[in-house]
């Protein structure tokens, strides 16, 4: 048979041979697809700069494809990539534009590495992407328009880079989007009105950027919304109405912003599931809604602060009164734990059904309203209160007896309000009260002796009508304020046992008597006030073991003698005010005395000389001057010849001492003897520094010659001795024993760090130059080392010891070096007071929390948060930040709300530059190349976004110590490949 003159056997065989070049086209198509993945691997790798753990060395001809490391395949199509899982390597370089090649690509993983430049237009290619993953790296840029592409997108993480320009409206089109994730960023614009399209979204994070304009009404439309939290941006205009019949949110989180407008009364509106609701510190008037109390009855947290909320406040009854009666109505809320309306207009009696609220509640806060009437007993009744702000109200009468059953409480303040009549005594019973505000009151009669017993780090009952002679000697007090009382009666020797004192302020009282020595034992003091007074007698020389004080203030006394020259030698001292005494004899013109408009000495009609500017009488002639000096030599040489036989006698004794165990290997017990004789009997001339709570000499052991450096203080001795690391300063020994006045005597001995403190190196010009030494400054690498080590440092101190420990205190005069130039974290002096705690949720207060240093306390310590390891990630922020811009976080650039992270956060990233020390600039101009010069550039701008991500003000948004260490080895190593 033919067909068209073709048999049926060639027929046939045409046939086959189709059939095999269709078959061997497949193949080809199938290769090149595979190909096809294997480049797009290959080119990502091209662009990685570093790879400290070699995980990409696997990436070669020799190994299956799916076999690499992170790398997933797909079970149906082999040699197709779904998963690409690279997070926490270190790694750093740029993302290839290749990678839109990975065509089956399901999960792209690299978050928390060093990843820079712009995120690739090419991402948008990747259709099947279901979660995008970019978090804490340093990508600079915009949010690719094309992402829109990704119609499978079920998740964008892109927060802690430094991302700019606008949220893209294309990102409407990804009908499937569940998680949006763009917090702590630079995003500017306004949020798109099409975000309203996602009908899956469920959260969405953008705190923590510019980003301004209103809230759109589209996102009302969101009806799986469980969290909004748009936090510390730009944001203006009114919150749509829409928003608040959103049934299934759960976090509502509006807080520092410029939203204006009253929130909706209509009782249909209302959030049943809402758990935390917050819009503090934005421009909200009117007053608060039925909703929040009837309908949000899984309320955990209400905050309302730093508004203009007043007006009639809901009663639910016919007739309500302008009150708070709409609290009574939250008392149906069993889950609430902490509420907040504080800073607002509301106004009214508080009325006695908030003793009703359920147990749960853990924190009120009341200050800065127009509330009236006496404080109800019925708060008593809430058990487990561990925060009662009241101040700055009108409450009047009594402190209720009964708020002596608040067991639980750890801060109260009634500052500023009308109470009056004694403070009682059963708050006594508080044995957790660290913090006690009762200023600005009528109270009377006479502070109460039952505080001995109390572990109070926080006392102030200035400006009331308080009497008598008692003075409240509480060992655990850090801050003392009792100013503008009737107090009389002599200082008691016994305030020695204040020995973390940090703050006094007695004036405006009627204390009388000499100033006792035992003050000088008070060596953590910063500022003394005991103006306006009745003190005589001269100025103890036991104040100069106060080296730490920055203000003094001994005005309007009756004290007398010459003005002790050690005043002079006082670093830190920034205010001296001796007005109005009897001093007499020659003011010195050395340290503060330099300053005439720090220094105050007027009323004082004996004293001569000084600066000009002091226009005080010319001092005696030279020649009586001359007399003069030589009887003091004469005496000098008296006193020396004297401390000569009692160093003798004490040469013969001092081997009686007790002694402690050593606890570094090698080193032998030392006694106090040992210690006296090392340090020349602890001589201020041997002082060469000062921490929280204690002096530190420098010594050298005669038994070997060793430098050491000797720190006499007992709390920092329980924190320290079980504590060991190549970045914490160094214990050789200890000593624990008695001195030769039969007290207890406690000392740790350290390795002496020869390089000073870090301080010295970032503020030279802050620190008397040693004429003989050479210039102090720090190059890049020193500066990132010196991170690093710091890092090391804490993660080990919270992450790798058997109990967690908080530093509490870290700022560049607590970071030693020694003679490579290697940190060392010390003065733990703080950690003392730390109470448990692994997580910023803890709400127990320490003396840490309170303490700290201006500029670096994390600022949920001021609001009364418990200290976290969050917290010395915020001052190890600062603390960056402050080490490559040069710039110190309490320098008077920073005035009302601008500080250190939101100076370089505005300035990024296209003024790096700009905002980075004079130093590093130079060694920028000075390097050869412009692709090294590039490298440096970059290498800021990450560790300056390290430096933002540690130190934003939501503790649970903070980069973690162990992601901060891990970024800056990386960074480190890549300036080393660059030839630095």
């Amino acid at each position: 048979m033919q067909i068209l003159g073709f048999s049926s056997a060639n027929l046939q065989f045409r046939s086959f041979i189709f059939a095999i070049a269709i078959a061997s086209c497949f193949v080809r198509v199938s290769l090149a697809s595979n190909e096809t993945d294997k480049s797009a691997l290959l080119a990502f790798k091209a662009g990685i700069t570093e790879d400290p753990f070699r995980v990409l060395s696997s990436w070669n001809n020799t190994v299956n494809l799916c076999q690499w490391y992170g790398i997933t395949c797909s079970r149906r199509h082999p040699n197709k990539v779904t998963v690409l899982a690279l997070y926490s390597q270190k790694l750093s370089g740029s993302i290839s534009p290749h990678i839109g090649n990975l065509s089956f690509l399901r999960d792209l993983l690299l978050h928390n590495n060093s990843f820079y430049h712009e995120i690739p237009s090419q991402i948008g290619q990747l259709h099947r992407l279901h979660v995008l993953a970019l978090v804490y790296n340093s990508l600079t840029g915009e949010i690719p328009k094309n992402i829109s592409g990704c119609l499978d997108l079920q998740a964008i993480y892109l927060s802690a880079n430094a991302l700019s320009g606008e949220v893209p409206p294309e990102i409407g089109s990804l009908a499937k989007l569940q998680l949006l994730h763009g917090q702590v960023n630079n995003l500017r614009g306004s949020i798109p009105s099409s975000i309203g399209n996602l009908s899956s979204l469920e959260e969405v994070h953008l705190h923590t950027n510019y980003l301004g304009g209103s809230l759109p009404r589209s996102l009302g439309r969101l009806t799986k919304l469980l969290r909004l939290d748009v936090i510390e941006n730009r944001l203006s205009g009114t919150v749509p109405l829409s928003l608040f019949n959103l049934s299934s949110l759960k976090i509502f989180e509006l807080a520092f912003n410029q939203i204006h407008g009253s929130l909706p009364t209509i009782i249909g509106f209302g959030l049943p599931n809402l758990q935390f609701f917050s819009i503090s510190s934005n421009q909200f008037v009117g007053s608060i809604p039925p909703w929040i109390p009837n309908n949000a009855t899984k309320l955990r947290v209400l905050q309302l602060s730093s508004n203009k909320l007043s007006g009639e406040v809901p009663s639910f009854e016919m007739g309500g009164s302008n009150d708070l009666k709409f609290l009574c109505s939250l008392t149906n809320i069993t889950s609430l734990t902490a509420l907040s309306v504080s800073v607002n207009r509301l106004g009214g009696l508080l009325p006695r059904c908030i003793g009703n609220f359920s147990i749960t509640i853990k924190q009120l806060f009341f200050g800065g309203n127009l509330i009236i009437g006496e404080i109800p007993r019925e708060i008593s009744n809430l058990v487990n209160l561990e925060i009662l702000g009241m101040e700055n109200n009108n409450f009047s009468g009594a402190i209720p007896i009964d708020l002596g059953n608040l067991q639980n409480l750890t801060i109260m303040s009634l500052s500023y309000n009308n109470l009056l009549g004694v403070i009682p005594s059963s708050l006594q019973k508080m044995k957790r009260l660290i913090k006690l505000l009762l200023p600005g009151n009528q109270f009377h009669g006479h502070i109460p002796s039952h505080l001995d017993n109390c572990s109070l780090m926080e006392l102030d009952r200035s400006n009331n009508n308080l009497s008598g002679s008692t003075f409240p000697v509480v060992k655990s007090l850090i801050y003392l304020d009792l100013s503008n009382n009737h107090l009389s009666g002599v200082l008691p020797a016994e305030v020695r046992q204040i020995d973390h004192l940090n703050t006094m302020d007695i004036s405006g009282n009627m204390f009388s008597g000499e100033i006792p020595s035992t003050l000088g034992d008070c060596n953590a003091l910063v500022v003394l006030v005991m103006k306006d007074n009745h003190f005589q007698g001269s100025i103890p020389q036991s104040i100069s073991s106060l080296r730490s004080i920055e203000e003094l203030d001994l005005s309007n006394n009756n004290l007398s003698g010459e003005i002790p020259k050690f005043l002079a030698a006082f670093d830190f001292l920034e205010f001296l005010n001796l007005s109005y005494n009897n001093f007499e004899g020659m003011l010195p013109t050395e340290g503060v005395f330099k300053n005439a408009s720090a220094t105050f000495v007027a009323g004082n009609n004996k004293i001569c000389g000084g600066i000009p500017e002091f226009w005080l009488p010319t001092c005696v002639s030279k020649r009586s001057e001359s007399k003069g000096v030589v009887h003091k030599l004469k005496l000098l040489l008296s006193i020396i010849f004297g401390l000569l036989g009692v160093v003798l006698v004490l040469l013969f004794v001092y081997n009686q001492e007790p002694t402690s165990s050593s606890i570094a290997e090698g080193w032998q017990n030392l006694s106090y003897g040992t210690l006296l004789k090392a340090t020349n009997g602890f001589s201020s001339t041997n002082l060469i520094g000062v921490g929280s709570f204690g002096s530190v000499y420098r010594g050298i052991l005669q038994e070997n010659g060793t430098n050491v450096a000797v720190k006499s203080f007992k709390a920092e001795c329980e924190a320290l001795k079980c504590i060991r690391h190549r970045n914490l300063l160094k214990i050789l020994t200890v000593c624990s024993g008695i001195d030769y006045n039969g007290n207890d005597f406690k000392a740790l001995v350290y390795e002496f760090m020869v390089n000073g403190s870090l301080k010295e190196w970032l503020h030279p010009c802050a620190i008397p130059a040693d004429v003989d030494g050479p210039s102090k400054f720090l190059n890049l690498i020193q500066r990132i080392k010196i991170t690093i080590d710091i890092a090391f440092a804490l993660e080990y101190l919270h992450n790798q010891c058997h109990n967690t420990i908080v530093h509490c205190d870290l700022k560049p005069s607590n970071v030693l070096l020694d003679a490579e130039m290697v940190g060392h974290v010390s003065d733990f002096g703080l950690a003392k007071f730390v109470i448990e705690s692994t997580s910023y949720t803890n709400t127990n207060i320490s003396s840490a929390g309170l303490r700290g240093t201006i500029g670096y306390t994390a600022p949920e310590y001021g609001m009364g948060s418990g200290v976290s390891i969050e917290g010395d990630v915020y001052s190890y922020g600062i603390l960056m930040l402050e080490m490559f811009t040069g710039i110190s976080p309490t320098t008077e650039i920073f005035k009302e709300n601008s500080n250190l992270h939101n100076f370089v956060k505005e300035a990024l990233p296209k003024r790096v530059l700009e905002i980075t020390d004079p130093i590093l600039i130079q060694e920028v101009e000075s390097s050869v190349g412009q692709s090294r010069k590039s490298t440096i550039q970059n290498c800021l701008l990450m560790i300056y976004k390290i430096g933002i991500a540690c130190s934003v003000g939501v503790p649970r948004d903070r980069m973690s110590i162990t992601d901060v260490t891990a970024q800056l080895c990386s960074i480190r190593d890549r300036l080393y490949a660059a030839g630095l």
